[in-house]
């Protein structure tokens, strides 16, 4: 092997003027770029293409020595001439090295920039999961074509990416084109993409040629590429540095070690990443990577590594790639003597390498790797298989070409030089390549990244993130799994090995810990889910650029999931005595989310529940704040010892509580018992007595004395969602901190319910309340249930808010003298109004009616002076009233509105969009309510998410008018076969015309005829996107259109489905 020298370093020189040579004035080093015809002078152009000269007799190197030093200064050519005889730059005149008198121009950026641009695109991607150190979501960057013909393309390795990604190019000339991730090398910060070339129609495709070696410090450069989110941006710099340590993201994050980085003054920014950094030649000497936050400092990688790895991707081989595990750092040599370096060694080191000011140094060893024991921090690297390795290129040449091989390495450390044996690991066998899907969660195996940014040995299930079911175990991201259900995983294998044995619905334990505490183990109860999520394997393939999907083996019996069992509740103090007779009626409830929909922001919640029924159907009922919708898992507690599976039966569309049912056969003989509820209204001053749970799971009883019985009040949420309103409840004089309770008579009869309220204050922030809610206004549902058994039921009432009004507010409106002596006269303990605050539904027949601002005197012939007022309309079609409008009083009869006692019962998610059908929350914010499917939720990394909003109807796809979820599913469905289906085999791009057709006459008339007909022709140059129009709450309409990805992000639906644990169904769409 020939000596290896750092390419980065020239031999020793002057110090001289630093200035990039003129065409055509270095042999061997020509320029093909040619000024533009329109940017330079005849003279200069004619002067230009000229012969070259001859050197021998113009430019002599000196021969006399030249101080040593590190500076890396330009002061010879590429083929060791001397530039110490350079014109400047900005010379202009006659060039006193020719006899020729024609005046001379230094080379200009101009024609440089003109050919670069179009090889440097704009890339449009997203990670489609989170995976190892990247989260999905959106993000720009650059890259640039270095080989035209196979249509490959460098960047980054961190917009490559370890993870699954869909990207786009867009070229100079705005034509876009699919880009297929090739390789990401699993340390260095670059990697290459690939697109088709035979997809560009309307441009000749450039390259740029690599060339490391012409990096030198004062190198006047030009970084291209997509800045700050601008497509195309130039920023100028020169070379300060080319020995500079790489750059460091932070803990946890991506962070690229062993190599030397390059380093100028040029302020790139965000979305510069990947761009190429040209000479005036249009070279790239280097590969931008990152920059200083605080600075207008850039970094950039060189290219040595990377034009090694772009030879075996050329040939479509496997690029070898070695490691030991260890990171080395470059030390000056002050440094490493302090570590131990012996003069006579430093000395060989100077004379062998004199340009280098330091040596190599062991800065970490990852435990249990290959250097594990053999070498420590601090150790001097001196050579490898017998050659001085004076730097990170010159190491990493051998072992990257010594892969499962044993290599000798020469160390010193201390005073002592010793040989150490180590074996060469594959570097590509320890970055994971394949992933597992699971509960809407991602894990695999723990990658040499992560392991060395946390010092951790490379092994372990890793979570990129937690989804529905690791989540319920509070195992986050950046967690490592070490065992399921008592079963060691070790890897990703023994983890799927372990997960196919668990029943959907088991709760198993799971035992983990989190990175940034790896000296603290964890132990948590999991909720297996099998029904809401797909179970695949994800591997990952560099010939298609995509990651395949395995699923795996449907789940054991989920019978095997729970065995009945018996629990007995504790015996409380005789204080306790009132206590200790409610209690077998109290239940711990938990809600899991598998899906943000129907406005929610949270996906876990829990509170206390009431058993209020044992037979035929046993029901518990709890608050609205503990199961806030129709979707998902509940799992109740009983006697705090056992825990089954419930199902929801009823969401009340009015009031603040919720009807859960389950299998009585899971509770064996448990001494449980249906709460009795009194017949006596409470009221302001009454005594009661109180029965909870304090916020610390013991149990509560006080003696408490009801202060107000007022209205609730709650604000319109964002996003939208279910909130308590046109009901009265029940404050006491306590500030009780609790999870809930009952307010019960001295013989355990329950008044009312003490249960929590969700709202917003005015910022925006998520509130909650606690409440009194009458029993009253549960035992008619109650009693229809039973009734009805598993009859659906329909709730009638107004789609109105309401709220009261004072006398004196009402005279002002103009309320007459005889109403008030009405309300006066009537018995009525409150001399109050209500009146209409709110239309909810503007879609609705009261909307026709009923105005905001109507103060409603009688309902059905009666005064309204309370909430309570409106609990006596379930019976009824129509209710009669007479309002107040305007001052004029009016007699309007209003239709009663249905309401479902469920709500949602079908969601569609298409492309990362959870689409469905506009619910009640949504409807009073909107003034004109759009036909068409509500946009709940978008997917980081979806397709939706770069183009749709939350909160949105989509009314038209591809100019077809959607109405409802079966409209919307057969619109896209028809559009994905259509796809498909095209072809254009009639239309040839110009760049694959012959020369003598590419130029075309374009005929105004024809090109802007109508078409005739309405038929879709085959010309398929939309690119895979598909038109969508969407409307807002604001009544704001987009057209978007969406690029189509039918691999990552297929089609399904949420059905409810009584017949399941869950009440749902998963099913493909």
């Amino acid at each position: 092997m020939e000596e290896s020298q750092h390419p980065l370093t020239m031999s020793p020189s002057p110090r001289g003027d630093v200035s990039s040579p003129a065409p055509n004035q270095v042999d061997n080093v020509q320029s093909n770029l040619r000024a533009h015809r329109d940017s330079l002078t005849h003279v200069v152009t004619h002067y230009e293409q000229s012969p070259p000269f001859n050197h021998s007799s113009t430019l002599q190197q000196p021969s006399a020595p030249f101080p040593r030093g590190r500076s890396k200064s330009l002061a010879y050519d590429m083929t060791g001439q001397s530039l110490l005889h350079q014109l400047p730059v900005d010379f202009w005149g006659p060039d006193p090295r020719f006899s020729t008198g024609i005046p001379y121009k230094a080379k200009t950026w101009e024609p440089t920039l003109e050919k670069a641009i179009k090889a440097i695109i704009s890339i449009k991607a997203s990670h489609v999961r989170s995976f190892d150190t990247e989260t999905s979501g959106a993000y720009t960057a650059t890259g640039f074509i270095v080989d035209a013909q196979q249509g490959i393309v460098l960047t980054n390795r961190h917009v490559v990416s370890p993870a699954p990604i869909v990207a786009q190019a867009v070229l100079t000339n705005y034509e876009e084109v699919d880009l297929m991730p090739i390789y990401r090398d699993p340390v260095h910060d670059f990697g290459f993409m690939q697109f088709d070339p035979s997809k560009i129609k309307f441009m000749e495709l450039e390259e740029i040629e690599l060339s490391p070696e012409r990096a030198k410090v004062g190198l006047d450069i030009r970084v291209v590429g997509n800045d700050a989110g601008e497509k195309l941006s130039i920023l100028a710099g020169t070379l300060a540095r080319l020995d500079r340590r790489a750059p460091e993201y932070g803990v946890g994050e991506y962070n690229d070690f062993n190599t030397f980085y390059l380093q100028a003054a040029s302020g790139t920014s965000g979305g510069s990443s990947g761009s190429p950094v040209l000479d005036i030649d249009g070279h790239a000497v280097a590969l931008n990577a990152g920059g200083a936050s605080r600075a207008s400092s850039s970094y950039y990688l060189p290219l040595d590594r990377v034009q090694r790895a772009l030879n075996y991707i050329r040939r479509a081989e496997t690029v070898p790639r070695a490691t030991l595990q260890t990171e080395f750092e470059y030390l000056p040599y002050n440094e490493v003597r302090r570590l131990g370096l012996k003069a006579h060694v430093e000395e060989k080191v100077r004379t062998k390498f004199p340009d280098e000011t330091g040596m190599l140094v062991v800065r970490s060893v990852l435990p249990e790797g290959p250097a594990d024991k053999k070498l420590v921090a601090g150790d001097i690297v001196i050579g490898c298989n017998g050659k001085m390795v004076p730097h990170f290129i010159a190491l990493f040449g051998i072992l990257d070409d010594a892969v499962g091989e044993v290599i000798k390495l020469t160390i010193s450390r201390g005073k002592k030089i010793q040989d150490v044996e180590l074996t060469v690991q594959d570097l590509h066998s320890i970055t994971p390549a394949t992933y597992c899907e699971i509960g809407g969660g991602i894990v695999h195996d723990l990658s040499y990244q992560l392991a060395k940014s946390y010092s951790q040995p490379v092994g372990g299930v890793y979570v990129a993130t937690s989804g529905h079911m690791l989540a319920s175990a509070s195992a986050w991201r950046k967690s490592i799994i070490t065992s399921v259900n008592n079963v060691p995983t070790p890897n990703l294998a023994a983890f799927i090995d372990a997960m196919n044995k668990l029943p959907d619905g088991a709760r198993v334990p799971l035992r983990f810990y989190s990175l940034h505490k790896a000296y603290k183990d964890k132990v948590m109860i999991m909720h297996v889910d099998r029904h809401w999520h797909p179970f695949r394997l994800a591997t990952r393939n560099d010939l298609t650029g995509v990651w395949d999907y395995k699923d795996m083996p449907p789940p054991p019996s989920s019978h095997l999931a729970y065995a009945p069992s018996t629990a007995s509740f504790p015996p409380l103090d005789t204080s306790l005595a009132l206590a200790e007779k409610v209690m077998p009626s109290f239940v711990a409830i938990d809600f899991y989310l598998p899906y943000l929909v129907d406005g929610m922001k949270a996906t876990q919640f829990y509170g206390t529940g009431y058993v209020v029924s044992l037979g035929p159907r046993p029901l518990i009922i709890c608050d609205r704040d503990t199961i806030p919708i129709s979707l998902g898992d509940v799992f109740i507690t009983f006697a705090n010892s056992i825990i089954i599976p419930g199902k929801l039966v009823l969401l009340h569309p009015f009031y603040n509580y919720a009807l859960i049912t389950y299998d009585p056969s899971l509770i064996g003989d448990t001494p449980i018992k249906p709460l009795e509820f009194s017949d006596v209204e409470l009221n302001q001053g009454d005594e009661t007595h109180f029965v909870g749970i304090s916020s610390d799971h013991s149990t509560m009883l006080k003696k408490v004395t009801v202060a107000s019985i007022s209205n609730i009040g709650t604000r319109e949420c964002s996003p939208p969602r279910w909130r308590a309103m046109n009901v009265e409840g029940i404050k006491i004089d306590e500030n009780l901190s609790t999870q809930g309770g009952l307010l019960t008579t001295s013989d355990g009869l329950v008044q009312a319910l003490w249960v929590s309220y969700s709202s917003q204050n005015e910022k925006g922030k998520d509130t909650s309340f606690m409440s009194g809610l009458s029993s009253s206004l549960i035992q008619p549902t109650l009693q229809r249930m039973m009734m009805n058994d598993h009859q659906p039921m329909i709730f009638k009432g107004l789609d109105a808010e309401f709220w009261t009004m004072r006398l004196a507010a009402a005279r002002t409106l103009g309320l007459s003298e005889e109403w008030i002596k009405k309300l006066e006269q009537s018995g009525s303990k409150r001399y109050t109004l209500l009146y209409v605050l709110n239309i909810l539904d503007e879609r609705s027949a009261l909307s026709d009616i009923l105005h905001v601002g109507d103060i409603i005197l009688t309902m059905q012939g009666k005064l309204v002076t309370r909430m309570t007022d409106l609990t006596t309309l379930q019976d009824l079609d129509t209710v009669r009233m007479v309002i107040l409008r305007d001052g004029k009083e009016m007699q309007v009869d209003i239709p009663l509105s249905t309401f479902s006692d469920y709500e949602t019962t079908e969601v569609i998610g298409w492309q990362g969009a959870l689409i469905q059908r506009p619910y009640k929350a949504v409807l009073e914010q909107v003034r004109n309510v759009p036909t068409g499917v509500y946009v709940s939720c978008t997917l980081y990394g979806s397709p939706a998410s770069n183009v749709l909003r939350p909160g949105v109807w989509i009314v038209e796809v591809q100019g077809q008018p959607v109405h409802d979820l079966d409209d919307f599913l057969q619109v896209v469905h028809t559009h994905e076969l259509e796809t498909k289906r095209r072809r254009r085999p009639s239309y040839i791009p110009p760049v694959r015309r012959a020369s003598d057709q590419r130029d075309i006459t374009v005929d105004e008339k024809e090109c802007l005829r109508a078409d005739q007909d309405n038929e879709d022709d085959d010309d398929n140059n939309d690119e895979g996107y598909i038109r969508i129009k969407t409307i807002s709450r604001n009544d704001i309409v987009r057209v978007v259109a969406l690029k189509l990805d039918l691999h990552y992000w297929n089609t399904w639906r949420l059905q409810r489905d009584d017949s399941t644990m869950s009440g749902w169904m998963a099913i493909n769409a």
